[in-house]
């Protein structure tokens, strides 16, 4: 018997959208989603603006993800969410979840966290998932001259973006520090190595320089570090700038500053020697 079986498989990439130091811009596909991080207290809501850059008209559906962070840095899926996730998942409010955008056309998403009342003072926190829908297409039977035993699949890439959504509650504090500061032999260029750790009732989010005396700009820049409350420390490889050529080996100031739309502020730094 001749069987045609022709089934579509998609792949879905969630990107983690850390691309500067300040919420701005980050795109995958056709779609750019901005900012890349929202910050949320409980009374004033903000927006979320997709843009389809593509030159066909595509649709985006905006749904809820749950990601914890691991201490290399990484976000895993969580598929049993806490009380305390999925109580953020019931106080952020979002719309439309579902957009159609013609090409070169921006969408506003409106959201906004509604805290009930008693709620325990902290911070709580989704991802909010932009995912493209592929158009439906037709099976189209093949000409009889083809007929193919077995079953024939289809790649088609389905692009997605990913961005926390953090709702804050009461007068939170973190502090930072850093330790374990060394040369990265491991990494494919030149990089430095470092561990940051965080104490405190809420995340911290900013950018880890590297200076060395006499040099003006940071030898190594790492942006969009974030620790997130499920973590106490992460592990972070800041890699040397391509425009300094001179030796690592020496004293460094390390820095973890944490950065604002008006600025940055320092929360951590430390003096160590690269050998």
């Amino acid at each position: 018997m001749n069987l045609w079986t022709r089934t579509t498989m998609a792949l879905a990439f969630a990107v983690p959208l850390l691309a500067s130091p300040t919420p701005a811009s980050a795109g995958v596909g056709d779609l750019l989603v901005a900012p890349t991080r929202i910050i949320l207290d409980g009374r004033k809501g903000t927006e979320i603006i997709l843009n389809n850059i593509g030159e066909e008209p595509a649709t985006y559906r905006v749904s809820v993800e749950f990601r914890r962070m691991l201490e290399d840095g990484s976000l895993e899926d969580v598929k049993d969410p806490s009380a305390a996730e999925k109580l953020a998942e019931e106080m952020i409010v979002y719309a439309p979840r579902r957009v159609t955008l013609a090409p070169r056309e921006p969408q506003a998403i409106r959201i906004a966290a509604r805290a009930p009342q008693g709620i325990q003072d902290g911070e709580y926190r989704i991802h909010l998932l932009f995912r493209a829908v592929p158009p439906p297409e037709p099976v189209v039977a093949e000409a009889a001259a083809k007929q193919v035993k077995g079953v024939s699949f289809q790649l088609r890439p389905i692009y997605g973006v990913t961005i926390p959504v953090i709702v804050r509650l009461g007068n939170l504090q973190a502090t930072a520090g850093i330790s374990d500061v060394q040369i990265d032999k491991s990494a494919t260029g030149r990089a430095i190595s470092l561990e940051l750790s965080r104490n405190g009732t809420r995340s911290t989010f900013g950018e880890v320089r590297v200076l060395k005396p006499g040099v003006k700009e940071p030898i190594a820049l790492q942006r969009a570090v974030a620790i997130y409350t499920e973590v106490g420390k992460r592990r972070v490889i800041v890699p040397v700038d391509d425009r300094f050529k001179g030796e690592l080996a020496g004293p460094v100031t390390v820095q973890y500053a944490e950065t604002y739309d008006d600025g940055s502020r320092v929360i951590a730094e430390t003096q160590a020697v690269l050998r």
